[in-house]
């Protein structure tokens, strides 16, 4: 049988396509190539945030980088990576999570089924997903998280506590309001941001809740180290230990506290967009629907 070359030809490329097609490696290449490059991600929020910013003990940056590198065109934000977040991350079909606190902090000793850590630093291997954790970066910078709880009220001059090498940046923040406002203002402007119905409230000596209040000093998450020893109407934070609250109130500053990860979650909202904006809208950025403080009040 004589067959025309162009006709084998066409053939053979018909051939080859359909190869290609059943090929799972090329396939699984081609849906990579959507999103971007983990790097560029990785550059967007240090770019935002520079590793130089964290605190000498914390432990920021990349933490899960997968063996077969691929495209980001999905991240999910929380603020603490647990199994039922990391289920969920891979559920959405997200590359990479940023979670604000470190899931893994004290060195790992194995990566097995034994701990939950453990079983979420194997799953994000398996599933290719992407860690990254900016912790206190996002604390110290301009329009983080200590910018974000500020914000609940209206003020003139914001400060950090603990200044860095760059004075605008550092741990914690001091606001000078625009015009004082009764406690009771504070705590309704403080829930009123972090969603919650209820905070916990220590009122200085010899105040009550229609006292006014001129200066504010905050820090979010347990920020009792940062706020002791500064004068201010009122110290807020997410925790504080019993006794530096108490020492606190006998020194005329009524204490608010939320919980530990509420005074930090509601950033996560705001720095989504922001993210995507910095990414050029070439990755969706969902914050975790699952993820919540382990306390409540009943």
């Amino acid at each position: 049988m004589i067959v025309k070359l162009g006709t084998l030809l066409r053939y053979k490329t018909v051939v080859r396509k359909f190869c290609s097609a059943m090929d799972p490696f090329k396939v699984s290449s081609e849906l990579s190539a959507a999103g971007v490059p983990l790097d560029k991600v990785v550059s967007a929020l240090e770019t935002f945030a520079p590793k130089e910013l964290a605190e000498s003990w914390d432990n920021t940056g990349l933490l899960v980088e997968p063996y077969t590198p691929r495209n980001v065109s999905k991240i999910l934000l929380t603020n603490d990576l647990t199994e039922d977040v990391a289920l969920e991350a891979d559920s959405n079909g997200c590359e990479m999570i940023v979670s604000y606190h470190p899931p893994i902090f004290a060195p790992l000793k194995s990566v097995v089924q034994r701990s939950w850590k453990e079983r979420v630093v194997a799953l994000l291997l398996e599933k290719r997903i992407s860690l990254y954790s900016p912790h206190t970066s996002w604390d110290c910078v301009r329009g983080g998280v200590n910018d974000w709880l500020s914000s609940a009220f209206a003020f003139d001059e914001s400060t950090p506590i603990t200044p860095g090498a760059d004075p605008n940046t550092g741990a914690g923040r001091i606001l000078n309001l625009i015009s004082e406002i009764p406690l009771s203002d504070i705590v309704s402007r403080v829930k009123l941001l972090t969603g919650l119905s209820h905070v916990r409230l220590a009122i200085a000596k010899e105040k009550v809740m229609h006292d006014k209040v001129k200066k504010v000093a905050l820090c979010a998450g347990s920020g009792g180290s940062v706020l002791k020893g500064v004068a201010a109407d009122v110290y807020l934070t997410g925790e504080m230990l019993h006794h530096d609250v108490l020492d606190a109130t006998q020194k005329g500053i009524s204490v608010i506290l939320t919980n530990h990860s509420d005074s930090e979650r509601g950033f996560l909202k705001s720095f989504s967009t922001n993210l995507e904006n910095r990414l050029q809208n070439q990755v969706q950025v969902i914050v975790s629907k699952v993820d919540k403080d382990p306390l409540i009040t009943v």
